[in-house]
């Protein structure tokens, strides 16, 4: 693997090298195929694999959004057959699976936060801004104070 992705430090024995790699070029392809569909002409493999990567260092193994520890066993594990014959509980089960999500909208420089797949689920296409807003209403809706920069 180049120096460029040295497996984190977090990561040495719960992941291999190879397996980290397989990962972040899995990761990275899927993303370039979707920006560029979206019209990013300009979205590369290695860009994008070297953004990737550096979401992930920065990450430290945890959700960017919850802190959450992230469960990294689980990466490469998604199984499309478990997901369709147990559906909720097997999406339930890869909550802490660790996912790549877009800061922005994939039309410009590549920008990648690491989170879980639980939260990438729930923030889905919107910026951190109205993801923020978003999860305020609901805690407010059910009775918390919510304070910004608490």
């Amino acid at each position: 693997m180049p120096k460029r992705y040295v497996l984190p430090g977090f990561l040495d024995g719960v992941v291999t090298p190879a397996h980290y790699e397989g990962w972040l070029r899995k990761k990275a392809s899927a993303h370039v195929r979707r920006d560029r569909g979206r019209g990013n002409a300009s979205a590369t493999g290695e860009a994008y694999r070297l953004a990737i990567h550096d979401a992930v260092m920065k990450s430290c193994g945890c959700d960017a959004y919850t802190g959450e520890q992230l469960d990294w066993t689980l990466i490469g594990s998604y199984d499309n057959e478990q997901s369709e014959a147990n559906g909720r509980q097997y999406k339930h089960s890869l909550a802490l699976l660790p996912t790549v999500d877009h800061v922005g909208d994939g039309g410009g420089a590549p920008d990648f936060r690491i989170c879980g797949w639980r939260t990438n689920d729930a923030k889905h296409d919107l910026s951190l801004e109205s993801f923020l807003a978003l999860c305020q209403r609901v805690l407010e809706h059910h009775g918390y104070s919510v304070k910004a920069g608490a």
